[in-house]
């Protein structure tokens, strides 16, 4: 089973994700992923602009998935924007 740790940019059929859960979590074939987009209308706070490799893409928090950890490729990582990122599941949960 392939290693993905948070904050990790995965790649799956053209669409970029960012992996969002514990690596703490035991191993498991799904991992819980959030869609990077290019086009995605944002939300202040809940849709976080990511900036990887370059792009600026916004996060669509709504769009929160379990994708199977073998159909994704590493790409990179964006964890020095993970406060960002946790704020935005933050307000997508208790909508503060």
């Amino acid at each position: 089973m392939e290693s993905l740790s948070r904050y990790a940019v995965a790649e799956h059929n053209g669409i970029f994700m960012v992996v969002v859960e514990s690596d703490l979590l035991p191993p498991d074939p799904g991992v819980v992923v959030i869609p990077l987009l290019s086009d995605y209308p944002a939300v202040k706070h809940l849709n976080p602009e990511i900036v990887h490799d370059g792009r600026r893409l916004v996060m669509a928090t709504r769009l929160i998935a379990s994708v199977r950890r073998g159909s994704l490729r590493e790409v990179g990582n964006v964890a020095d924007q993970g406060d960002r990122i946790t704020r935005a599941i933050d307000v997508l949960m208790a909508g503060v």
